[in-house]
Order: structure tokens, then C-alpha cells, then sequence
């Protein structure tokens, strides 16, 4: 655990049982009390520490949020919907998840003068302009999905000058890590279920493109040290500050698999963004916080991750597709 960890107080974490939130909660579960909220559509039971509180509702109802509130001290903001395409075909739902119950939260987290620590998203910039992108480039996102995480972003910020509530908005890049599942997982996944099954490993585009990939544990720590900061609200990118071109990525997943699985192209999409990589600058001299695991070392221990996992488990679900490079 990050010797700057929080300790000794009681915590919730919105959206608990997914894949950023449980790892999360299995960091601050043993030195804290610890409360999920969580409506288990995406999330699962499984990942939760037994001694963890549950609460089984969605951000977006009061009541459960005001349930799951009372009493507490920080209250990590993971609660989303994730998908970018989502957010496309129904930027009114993906709204009232995104932005709504974020508002929903700051003001419960009034109540209870709670810190607030806030997922926030590289997808706030769009198509940077420069490379490494800093916190002060200019915000154009390119979908709802990124314009909802942006005006929850500052609002949290907004919150700490208008209300005095401590608050940190903790912009993503590319997070990847074990528990990652679901249609809408990431590229890492993606190519890694392909690689195991000696299938075509699919690249859109010519592969050159290129993300920040930082792994989950590295985000824990970003978490616990936003839950400790006194440089509060500001917003901090989350990143390696490395970045990596999907071709170099699907050649390290095929290695590290052992995998003869080809590398094949297909067609790019539509306003999929080139360049993507952190400054990661802020977050080194006000957070303390760097990265400390690789693509490669990460990749590895993913490969020796799944490898234990089947052998202990045969009947363990492979992650499912959809690859998405933001």
C-alpha cells in the first residue's frame, strides 16, 4: 500500500465493484471502512473484499446515494459509463450517469464535508494540439461521453472554490489491468484475448497511432494520493508519460503470449484521435506521484496473471472484445 495512503477513515467508492473501483477498494479495504455503491450492471461481487459494505443501487438515485453517503470522509467518485460509442447513440442516458450524478455527489459530499477524488478522462482534450498534453491545453472533446467528464471535471473544481469542499480530478489516459472485461475493455484486452487464441491480432488503421497506457495499480496510487493532497482542486493527468503505437503494443502482446497470432489492418475509424500522451508533470510535483509499472512489465504480468488464473480456474471467462484506443 502507498505510504501516503489514507487511513483509519470511512470511505466510499461510487461504482465500486468495476474495474478501477475494485482494485481500489482492495488497496483501502484494510486499513479503512470501506463502502461500495454500485448496481452491479458492469461491476462484480467477486472482486469485493468480504468485510466491504455494499450498498446495491445506482449513483443516480438520492436516496442510495444519501445511504451510502452518511457519515463518510472521502468519497471516490467511479461510478460511469464508460462507452465513448454509448455516449454517442445516447448522450441523454450516458448523461444522467456522467454528469448528473456527479452533481449529485458533490452536493451529498457537501452534506458530509467529505473530500471528493473524481475520475476524470484524457477524452477532456479531444485531439490535442500539443504532445505531452498538459492540464492547461485546451479542452475540445469530441464526444459526449468527453464533454460530460469535462463539465463534471470542473465542476469538482468549481466546488472547491465556491464551497470550500476539497475536491481532485484525476484525468485518466489509457488504464488497463487485470479485471478489465466487457465489450467495452480496451485495446489491451482486445489483443490480448486475440493473441491467446492464435487469432489475427486487429489493428485499425496503419497501427501508428499512438496512447499512454497505465496500469490500474499505478491509478490506485494516484487515488491514494489525491485522498492525502493539500493541492486540492486542481486536476492532475494520470498517466506514464510514455507513449506507445498500437503496432509496437500489438507486437509486445504477441510476444509476451507467445502467441502466432498475425497482425492483421482494417479500416480506421472516424475521428479516432492519432496522439495521445500525458504531461505528467503536475502530478509528479503536487501529488508526488509517478508511474512506476511499464507497457512491457505491465503486459507481462497481465499474460502471468491469466496463466495462474487458468490454471487454478478452468472454467475462467476470457475478456470479451471491443478495443478502444482513448
Amino acid at each position: 500500500m502507498d505510504s501516503n495512503a489514507i487511513r483509519d477513515s470511512t470511505i466510499l467508492v461510487t461504482g465500486g465493484a468495476g474495474f478501477i473501483g475494485s482494485h481500489l477498494v482492495e488497496a483501502l479495504a484494510p486499513h479503512n471502512e470501506v463502502r461500495v455503491l454500485d448496481d452491479f450492471t458492469t461491476g462484480d461481487r467477486a472482486y469485493l473484499p468480504d468485510d466491504v459494505t455494499v450498498v446495491d443501487g445506482d449513483v443516480r438515485d438520492p436516496i442510495a446515494l444519501q445511504k451510502a453517503a452518511r457519515g463518510v470522509d472521502v468519497i471516490f467518485h467511479h461510478a460511469a459509463l464508460v462507452s465513448v460509442t454509448q455516449s454517442v447513440d445516447d448522450p441523454r442516458r450516458s448523461n444522467q450517469t456522467n454528469l448528473e450524478a456527479s452533481l449529485l455527489v458533490l452536493e451529498q459530499a457537501r452534506q458530509e464535508d467529505a473530500r471528493v477524488v473524481v475520475a476524470s478522462s484524457a477524452a477532456v482534450y479531444g485531439h490535442p494540439e500539443t504532445l505531452p498534453v498538459p492540464e492547461t491545453a485546451s479542452t475540445t472533446p469530441t464526444s459526449p461521453y468527453g464533454v460530460q467528464k469535462l463539465a463534471a471535471d470542473q465542476y469538482a473544481r468549481l466546488y472547491e472554490g465556491l464551497y470550500g469542499l476539497e475536491t481532485v480530478a484525476l484525468r485518466y489516459f489509457n488504464v488497463y489491468g487485470p479485471r478489465q472485461r466487457g465489450p467495452y475493455s480496451g485495446v489491451i484486452s482486445t489483443f490480448l484475448e486475440q493473441a491467446r487464441a492464435d487469432e489475427p491480432i486487429t489493428v485499425e488503421g496503419d497501427g501508428r497511432q499512438s496512447r499512454d497506457f497505465v496500469h490500474v495499480s499505478d491509478v490506485v496510487r494516484a487515488n491514494l494520493r489525491a485522498a492525502t493532497t493539500d493541492a486540492v482542486g486542481e486536476a492532475y493527468n494520470i498517466g506514464t508519460g510514455q507513449r506507445t503505437t498500437i503496432l509496437d503494443l500489438a507486437e509486445t502482446i504477441r510476444t509476451a503470449t507467445g502467441s502466432d497470432s498475425t497482425i492483421v489492418h482494417r479500416e480506421p475509424r472516424s475521428g479516432d484521435i492519432r496522439h495521445s500522451g500525458a504531461d505528467t508533470s503536475k502530478a509528479t510535483r503536487q501529488l508526488g506521484f509517478d508511474a512506476t509499472v511499464g507497457i512491457e512489465s505491465g503486459i507481462r504480468s497481465l499474460v502471468g496473471d491469466d496463466r495462474s488464473n487458468a490454471a487454478t480456474d478452468t472454467a475462467l471467462e476470457p475478456n470479451r472484445g471491443g478495443g478502444s484506443y482513448r
